[in-house]
């Protein structure tokens, strides 16, 4: 009768063990698989951001650090397409994108006019194709003048001032119909700040392409709280590098805003 696989052999001689790598050689290999699936998640899944401006206020505040998803909208229409998770941009989401201008940073802003839509504010109420559209998120500030947070698309060529990039300037008009609407192109969206009274957006520069947006923020993952502006104005002392990383560490806890720690962006 044949001897099963695992009888150990009666000639005396030991089985051979696993060869076993140095341990310096697998550290190596460990990280090296770490840093390439972390580049991966970095390229092609999530990316970390910073907010650095009031415009999203209070849906983001500054000091904000988000977990943004880059593999949550349509692509381009390649044949993949379809095998993947992808969902068209809604109206309402809140994007990042690359700036269309300049020296193209990213923006944070909410989706509000896609593809086709009739966008016009009147009285600082804006709507949607001849629709009033509900905006809890919105917070406006009485003790701000913002022109176009009240009436938009404006009447007059008299509404131009600093705030407006030349380039949309001589391009608006072309979008606007007949019933002073503001027409949302194909393959672009118009897009404003939660905080409308503070926030330079498609009202003062133009659409966003499709093809600049690169994903939408899903959680809050940290939140610091920023010093106040009368700080920022008053000059300290240098100090070295060791002092600073102590001083940031012990405040942490404090400037740390723990209620919003893993709190999800809508």
């Amino acid at each position: 009768m044949a001897e099963a696989a695992t009888d150990i052999p009666k000639t005396g001689a030991k089985e051979q063990p696993a060869t076993v790598r140095p341990g310096w050689r697998e550290s190596v290999e460990s990280l090296l698989v770490t840093i390439i699936l972390a580049l991966f998640a970095t390229c092609f899944v999530v990316q970390a951001f910073k907010i650095p401006s009031e415009s999203m206020e209070p849906t983001l505040l500054v000091g904000d650090h988000l977990l943004v998803n880059k593999f949550i909208f349509e692509s381009n229409g390649a044949w993949y397409d379809r095998l993947l998770p992808y969902r068209a941009i809604r109206r309402g989401d809140v994007v990042v994108f690359k700036f269309p201008f300049e020296n193209h940073p990213y923006y944070v802003k909410r989706v509000i006019g896609i593809p086709g839509d009739r966008i016009k504010i009147v009285n600082s109420v804006v709507s949607v194709n001849g629709k009033a559209l509900k905006e809890p998120y919105v917070e406006h500030d009485p003790s701000a003048y913002d022109p176009f947070a009240e009436n938009f698309p404006p009447t007059t060529q008299n509404y131009y001032d600093g705030a407006v990039l030349p380039q949309w300037a001589a391009l608006l008009p072309q979008y606007v119909n007949a019933h002073g609407e503001l027409v949302v192109p194909p393959g672009h969206y118009f897009v404003m700040g939660d905080n409308r009274d503070h926030s330079w957006d498609s009202r003062y520069w133009g659409f966003v392409p499709k093809d600049a947006i690169m994903g939408r923020p899903v959680v809050i993952y940290w939140s610091l709280k920023e010093p106040e502006a009368s700080d920022l104005d008053v000059p300290t002392p240098s100090q070295n590098w060791v002092v600073d990383s102590l001083d940031t560490l012990i405040h942490l806890p404090v400037d740390t805003r723990w209620n919003r720690m893993f709190r999800g962006v809508h």
